[in-house]
């Protein structure tokens, strides 16, 4: 069972949650002087379109006509399917739907907004975007989006990741991109983590710092970014958007699931439904999850801090374990993060999303189920989404009650495999550091 849209029902919208969150978002501060961060100057960092959209209180933004024509080029709409065979298998009388962004040619949710930066980049006359990526499906989807609209994109990506997938890379240079292992010897804070490591695994925190010095010695470079920032999640709402018209072929759902790591997924899927809570027309739950060995919403604290782990980001305030948070190598390399969305941090601290977090061997065990009853292998941060809606239908199964559950199966795995051939191997190992320096 499963819904497809026509070409035409592409949203023509995205939903910007800011007008609608119960509280104001704290402005993010500069580093330098920790007042309020004048908007001039992250236009050094961002494409000038971009720091508008970061700051709109409109609730709806206009997607421009050629955005929505290369949405339809990379395969949006994407499938939206009922996973009858997990129910069967479950033996639940919950009912398990979920929206496939492995359907995108890049196979995730990150084209969703790499090609907005980019065609706002290439309108602004900017030659050259640089960004970071941690499993490399943020940095796979910028590298088509450079190639689409004709701009050089340089990739920092994190060392463990760029060890363990290497084919990964391979995408991102057959796209055209450069990329490089980070920590790299290409940029000072590169050097300063190599020097106190050579080995050192690497993780979103720095990538984003090497990415930040890499455009500040270029005029005609700007950052791109792939999660945490608002104007990120909401391009992708147009998964959500897509998912409440293809529910109106089945049911509505009772509860909504995602995974995070910055908080881009989740939100895409998540926040259009929000709108409908935080307005009073419905009464959806909300799960977000995350990995135990980065656990910003469950263990983190709320506070400021900077986004990357260099210290060259605008401080936000959101829960984070602390910026020099050294990241454990787990296989969910876009999970991989020590901070968090500040829209979602607001929404948890109200009570409205309630987060949840899983060891990677829990995740991997709902991949063999997942992949043996609904074919599809799943990226490893997607699975965290799948093992939450799992759980999920087997406390209804205990309960003996009927439940619709909706989940964003983010991206695909097939670039994941030597991940699960360790954990088929017996070899997968779970992290939970004790020590965070957020909590001191």
């Amino acid at each position: 069972m499963k819904a497809v849209l026509a070409d035409s029902k592409i949203p023509k919208r995205w939903y910007n949650i800011l007008p609608d969150l119960p509280e104001p978002l704290a402005p993010p501060l500069d580093p330098e002087t920790d007042e309020p961060m004048e908007p001039e100057k992250l236009l050094r960092i961002f494409a000038e379109e971009l720091v508008k959209q970061e700051m709109s209180t409109e609730r709806y933004i206009k997607i421009p006509k050629k955005v929505r024509e290369l949405y339809a080029k990379i395969g949006r709409p994407t499938p939206l399917f009922r996973a009858t065979n997990l129910e069967k298998a479950l033996g639940t009388p919950a009912r398990i739907y979920f929206k496939y962004e492995g359907a995108t040619v890049t196979g995730s949710h990150k084209i969703n907004t790499a090609l907005v930066q980019a065609y706002y980049a290439k309108e602004q006359g900017i030659e050259r975007l640089v960004t970071e990526t941690g499993a490399g499906q943020w940095g796979t989807a910028l590298s088509l989006a450079g190639a689409l609209l004709g701009l050089k994109i340089r990739v920092y990506m994190a060392r463990a990741s760029y060890q363990q997938k290497p084919y990964r890379k391979t995408i991102m240079r057959l796209y055209g991109a450069e990329i490089y292992p980070s920590p790299s010897d290409r940029t000072e804070i590169g050097r300063k983590f190599l020097s106190e490591d050579p080995n050192h695994p690497g993780g979103l925190g720095i990538a984003i710092s090497e990415a930040i010095e890499d455009v500040l010695k270029d005029e005609k470079a700007r950052y791109a970014l792939g999660s945490v920032l608002n104007h990120v999640l909401m391009h992708q709402t147009v998964i959500g958007l897509e998912a409440q018209e293809q529910m109106k072929k089945f049911e509505e759902p009772d509860v909504i699931i995602g995974c995070v790591g910055g908080g881009s997924n989740f939100a895409g899927l998540a926040y259009p439904f929000v709108r409908d809570v935080l307005s009073g027309k419905a009464d959806y739950e909300f799960i977000a999850v995350e990995p135990r060995a980065a656990p910003s919403m469950t263990r983190g604290v709320y506070k400021y801090d900077f986004g990357d782990s260099g210290g060259y980001t605008p401080k936000m305030k959101m829960h984070t374990l602390g910026h020099t948070y050294y990241v454990p190598p787990i296989h969910a390399g876009g999970l991989r993060y020590h901070g968090l969305a500040p829209t979602l941090s607001v929404l948890i601290n109200h009570g409205i999303v309630k987060p949840l977090a899983y060891h990677q061997t829990e995740v991997f065990w709902a991949v063999e189920l997942f992949a043996k009853t609904e074919g599809i292998i799943p990226a490893p941060e997607s699975s965290h989404a799948i093992r939450a809606a799992i759980a999920r239908a087997l406390e209804a199964k205990k309960e003996g009650r009927e439940e619709v559950i909706l989940f964003n199966l983010s991206g695909h795995g097939l670039l994941d495999l030597k991940g699960y051939e360790d954990y088929l191997d017996g070899k997968l190992e779970d992290y939970e550091p004790d020590y965070f320096p957020a909590l001191g």
